[in-house]
């Protein structure tokens, strides 16, 4: 299980065994402590804790110099976090040192006294871990792990699709926690512990840290101080997180895309760095999805040594065979391309980097934000009841139906309704029609496929945007956006694209704007500090125009993201062709070809832009092909 993902650790390995069945493996990335004193699995003083840990704590000096001053200190071996994670859990206890941490970590930890395992995630979810039982009786077994490919190599994994999960795939591009795509297989959800034993076989998991309370009590007790006070705070907490994560033992930089949220990351790394800082950035020719220039002006300023790479179409379109390894399970967020190939980059010199991630979730920095806030504003204002009748109107018709009846009208229709996906147009304004909260809408805005119209077999589980809503008491619209994001898009498509890119290149991937710190800081800031008069992160702004000049830093957001739109036109239109295959389609039997056909053939002729679906299909497609090569015990044969 552990050589499935030796590049996640390929200095050194390790397994322990107890010899009535628990066995724990480990690779490691050497970041804290190069030598064998943070070899791992690593076993508590007293011999009563074994854990396997992946991460980072970066406040663990702080809680070594706790211990000591209680007099609760062992005899340290060396200077691993792993270590002072153990003599926490030996003088605390497991959940008390996790609410002490400030870090990254995914870790499980086997207590040779008590029979029970414990797993744990970070508050954000930075770190994967997986987990389920597999097989049936006394052949069951708990397996456990960083990425899917782990628990796929052990014999009693049967791999079998889950096509409910395939239907949050399909509307999401990606598979929210706490599902994956095999059945019986889990994500622990971030802010989690779980524990299990033989004797309680039912997982038990609670959580030790929750966004949605930190948001709500937030906005109860907002920060009271100026805006100048405000700017302060956070540049200190900002500063004070940057510092902690420059720990290493090894190369450090930082990705540098010349956008709000990473200038500010390089800016307060190169303030406190006695030697110019490394940056990475990639650019592209098109110089719609190139911001080399921007980071290349931003580094010059700052004084720091910078790096970029300009990918050629070939370089980027080879990382699209390499996809459905580095995921381990689909995963449809076409930015995963150029990730890969700043991580890849930035390998060659580094073995850490530091990013801006999570900039925009909490600073309000997405403009979808504000856009579907107005949008919503303006649906409002009619009663619910008329916009439901009106919808169920609409809904009268099959999109097939309302093709049908718009195909000879096309050439007098206004543009939206001359596509071929007329129908499925109408269909999406119903749902948006008939939204009973803002909530609603932003789904419809974020959806792929509806799940029902492409998926066979599957029934779509709840989540946090479709299903009981999240005790939101006191957030307004744009607020209860930002948390949404914060609890499934960050976690489960953002940090998982991030981690997985950077560890298939052994590189480890650190966010500044994750410390919880600084995330319980910027909910307590009013609103206004995020969005002022249109302009979105504003506060963040003040702090780092005090670095870097506006005007190399004002301009409208790009995005980190290649034109696939074109690419499935031209040098991928063979590859995809073949995915898409009708006769495929219906053989694999898990997705509908005729509305796949159809966005395929719009999306080829030019007369629609179906890139974001397409690509959540065609990520599917590959990974079942690949998974299929792999031989997987009936892996992609049922669900």
């Amino acid at each position: 299980m552990a050589g499935t993902i030796v590049s996640r650790g390929p200095d050194d390995a390790g397994v322990w065994a107890d010899g009535s069945g628990i066995g724990l493996a480990h690779r490691r990335l050497s970041i804290l402590d190069l030598s064998a004193a943070g070899h791992q699995p690593m076993t508590g003083p007293s011999g009563r804790h074994v854990i396997v840990f992946n991460g980072e704590i970066y406040n663990h000096l702080d809680l070594r110099r706790e211990l000591e001053q209680s007099g609760l200190a062992p005899g340290w071996r060396g200077h691993s976090d792993t270590e002072t994670l153990l003599a926490g859990f030996a003088a605390w206890g497991i959940r008390a040192t996790v609410e002490r941490c400030i870090g990254m970590f995914a870790f499980a930890v086997w207590d040779t006294q008590a029979r029970v395992l414990t797993l744990g995630r970070d508050r954000l979810g930075e770190k994967p871990l997986y987990y389920g039982w597999q097989g049936a009786g006394d052949e069951a077994c708990f397996l456990f792990g960083s990425e899917l490919q782990a628990l796929r190599a052990h014999p009693r994994c049967a791999a079998d699709v889950d096509r409910d999960a395939l239907c949050l795939l399909m509307r999401y591009n990606y598979i929210p926690a706490p599902h994956s795509i095999y059945r019986g297989i889990s994500k622990l959800p971030a802010g989690c512990l779980l524990t299990v034993s033989l004797d309680r076989r039912e997982p038990r998991i609670e959580a030790y840290w929750s966004l949605v309370e930190v948001a709500v009590a937030g906005s109860r007790a907002p920060f009271a101080g100026s805006d100048q006070e405000a700017a302060d705070a956070l540049e200190d907490l900002l500063k004070s997180a940057v510092r902690q994560q420059m720990l290493a033992d090894v190369p450090l930089g930082a990705f540098l895309s010349g956008g709000i949220d990473s200038s500010t990351v390089v800016a307060l790394m190169q303030a406190q760095s006695a030697r110019p800082v490394k940056t990475f950035s990639i650019g592209f020719h098109e110089q719609d999805y190139n911001e080399a220039e921007h980071a290349q002006a931003v580094a010059r300023h700052l004084g720091t040594e910078h790096t970029e790479l300009y990918v050629t179409p070939e370089q980027a379109l080879d990382v699209i065979p390499r996809l459905p390894d580095l995921y381990s399970e689909p995963f449809a967020d076409s930015s995963q391309i150029p990730t890969f190939l700043v991580a890849q980059l930035a390998r060659r010199h580094v073995t850490v980097a530091l990013s801006g991630d999570a900039g925009d979730e909490l600073f309000a920095g997405y403009g979808r934000y504000l856009h579907n806030s107005r949008r919503w504003n303006r649906f409002a204002r009619v009663p619910h009841g008329l916009r439901r009748l009106a919808a169920a109107g609409i809904r009268t018709l099959s999109p097939e139906a309302w093709n049908a009846v718009f195909r000879p009208l096309r050439p007098v229709l206004p543009g939206p309704l001359r596509s071929a996906l007329a129908g499925e147009k109408m269909h999406r304004g119903a749902r948006m029609l008939s939204a009973g909260r803002i909530d609603d809408l932003y789904l419809e805005s974020i959806t792929r496929w509806e799940p029902a119209d492409v998926v066979i077999g599957g029934r779509e589980p709840p989540t946090c945007l479709r299903g009981r809503p999240l005790p939101l008491e006191g957030l307004d619209d744009i607020q209860r956006l930002m948390v949404l994001d914060t609890v499934s898009y960050l976690p489960d498509d953002i940090l998982a694209k991030v981690d997985r890119a950077a560890m298939g290149v052994s590189l480890e991937g650190r966010m500044p704007f994750q410390d919880h710190r600084v995330v319980e800081f910027a909910w307590r800031l009013p609103q206004s500090m995020k969005l002022r008069g249109g302009t979105t992160k504003w506060i963040l702004r003040q702090v780092l125009y005090r670095h870097v000049p506006r005007e190399l830093i004002e301009r409208p957001k790009m995005g980190f993201s290649v034109p696939v739109d074109h690419w499935l036109r031209g040098p991928l239109r063979d590859w995809a062709e073949s995915l898409l295959d009708e006769s495929r389609l219906r053989r694999e039997g898990f997705l509908r070809p005729e509305p796949i056909r159809r966005m395929w053939a719009e999306h080829v002729s030019g007369r629609h832009n179906g890139q974001y679906p397409l690509w959540g299909v065609l990520m599917f497609q590959a990974w079942l092909e690949r998974t299929r090569e792999r031989g997987a015990s009936g892996a992609g044969l049922e669900g």
